[in-house]
């Protein structure tokens, strides 16, 4: 089987997954990548732990934080406690929510539970610098483009007349 063919097939698997976890798996929330295919979890009674991602998921499908997944549990494993089963995806969340088999801790926390303490320094300097208007609420949502280069126009025009004056003070 070619690889194209192998990373289809296993995303085909992902998203045609509407299976229930078994009795001995578990629905978990992504908190951070760890990096070496291992991510930072958190179960729905609020216990952190590590796992891995198997190899038929590696370069083909991609989870960052926030998502949820199926982990089991691997017995051996100290630092590492589970591996993930299947990773889901909206719906297949809507479909555990119809059925009543959705943990009822995710329901109530759509945000992750650990924030840093750099994300809540920058939080507080948003709060304290904003204004209430619109256009620069507007402004704030745009993410920059990194690939053009940024001209200041009134920093421009300042230089501008600062040559301008400084041509005038040396032909006199």
């Amino acid at each position: 089987m070619t690889q194209a063919t192998k990373k289809k097939h296993v995303t085909r698997e992902v998203i045609d997954n509407f299976e229930f976890p078994d009795e001995d798996q578990e629905i978990v929330q992504i908190i951070r990548g760890c990096g070496n295919n291992l991510h930072e979890v958190i179960t729905p009674e609020g216990e952190k732990y590590l796992v891995s991602m198997p190899t038929k998921f590696r370069r083909s499908i991609w989870i960052k934080r926030g998502d949820y997944c199926v982990v089991t549990p691997i017995k051996e494993g100290n630092k590492v406690r589970a591996e993930i089963s299947s990773i889901l995806l909206k719906d297949q969340i809507r479909h555990y929510k119809l059925n009543d088999r959705w943990p009822k801790q995710f329901d109530d926390n759509n945000k992750l539970p650990d924030t840093t303490d750099q994300d809540q320094k920058l939080n507080c300097n948003k709060d304290n610098d904003s204004d209430n208007d619109e256009s620069d609420d507007f402004e704030d949502d745009l993410v920059p483009n990194n690939n053009r280069l940024y001209y200041d126009e009134s920093s421009e025009d300042s230089e501008e007349n600062s040559d301008e004056d400084r041509w005038d003070t040396n032909q006199t």
